[in-house]
């Protein structure tokens, strides 16, 4: 694993210094320096190299977002963007993971000192696995597809879905999400990321895919067509046997350090004895890791995004690694393959 070299850009002094003393605290982590302008943070990157780069979203002249599209476009190097997560902040970082960020992550502009302490001591473990992370040339931001009239045929045989994803997941779920069929199988979604984050990924996927994307919420019959995806930091989310199975919110402890726990949604599959798929994609610590072992064991199909195909790839590693995996899959064909598992005939 690479240390991180991070340069900051941003053009208020104070948030420089802020961000710049977090991560100068940090393990595996060394600023190599600071800009205030993207003119002056494209002379920087050539001079002093950093495989990280921290990036306001607002900076007089051209933009954090602008800035981010050129970087990904001509140049990749991973960026985490720095945004307010109000309701335009959270489109905003939508954008931005369109256009290649590896993470977006908020500023803590109003905290109490406590929560300003929890908040930004994430940051230093974000950057390290940002500093390790794949990340491609785009070639600028994907378009947004219009819902396709014509779909494969698809039957559900009765196997339920369940994944894991957390840095990067948004981008991962964005690509799988738009292959799924209007009539998908039953699919659960553990998703660690912001919660308003998440609240705006999910209204801008359920506008956009072809089936249902839906919040998680306690009670919730699980029948095909709807996906929900958990990402309340206040609760996990377990699968309950019966005709329908329902999603239960279970508020417990965190588990290998996350809440919701990937781990104990697949636990909770195999326990149920359902006939079920387990995937875990990018994202970074090992929740995931054991449950999706216990689901391989209970004979389910189990996958993990193959790690060349994750933009973080700790989290896919940390389940093969565990023998929970049967089957490394790209990205690209993990739709496909879920779906296979999930067809009649």
């Amino acid at each position: 694993m690479h240390d991180a070299r991070v340069l900051v850009v941003d053009d208020s002094a104070a948030m420089r210094a802020l961000f710049c003393d977090v991560l100068e605290q940090a393990k595996n982590v060394r600023v190599v320096g600071t800009a205030a302008s993207a003119a002056e943070a494209r002379d920087k990157i050539e001079e002093l190299l950093p495989n990280v780069l921290t990036l306001d979203v607002e900076m007089p002249g051209m933009s954090g977002i602008d800035f981010l599209e050129e970087i990904m476009t001509h140049k990749p190097i991973p960026v985490i963007m720095l945004s307010s997560l109000t309701q335009s902040g959270t489109e905003t970082s939508l954008r931005a993971y369109e256009l290649g960020a590896v993470e977006c992550f908020p500023k803590p502009l109003k905290a109490t000192p406590e929560q300003f302490a929890k908040t930004v001591g994430k940051l230093g473990k974000i950057v390290v696995a940002a500093a390790n992370a794949n990340v491609r040339e785009r070639g600028g931001a994907r378009q947004r597809e219009p819902k396709p009239d014509a779909e494969a045929p698809f039957t559900w045989n009765g196997h339920y879905v369940a994944m894991s994803a957390s840095m990067g997941g948004i981008d991962a779920l964005t690509k799988l999400l738009a292959d799924y069929p209007s009539r998908c199988p039953p699919t659960v979604i553990v998703l660690n990321t912001d919660p308003a984050l998440a609240e705006a990924f999910i209204a801008r996927m359920d506008a956009d895919a072809r089936c249902s994307i839906k919040a998680a919420r306690d009670g919730a019959a699980l029948t095909p067509g709807t996906v929900f995806i958990a990402a309340d930091p206040n609760h996990h989310v377990v699968l309950e046997a019966g005709q329908p199975a329902k999603l239960r919110l279970v508020a417990r402890d965190p588990v290998d350090g996350a809440r919701p726990s990937a781990t104990l949604l697949f636990a909770s599959l195999a326990r149920a004895e359902v006939p079920a798929v387990g995937a875990v994609l990018t994202g970074t610590g090992l929740d995931g890791a054991k449950g999706l072992k216990l689901m391989r064991d209970a004979s389910c199909d189990t996958f993990a995004q193959s790690l060349a195909s994750a933009t973080v790839p700790e989290a896919p590693q940390a389940a093969i690694e565990a023998g929970a995996v049967q089957r490394e899959i790209a990205l690209e064909e993990m739709c496909a393959e879920v779906l296979k598992c999930c067809n009649v005939g």
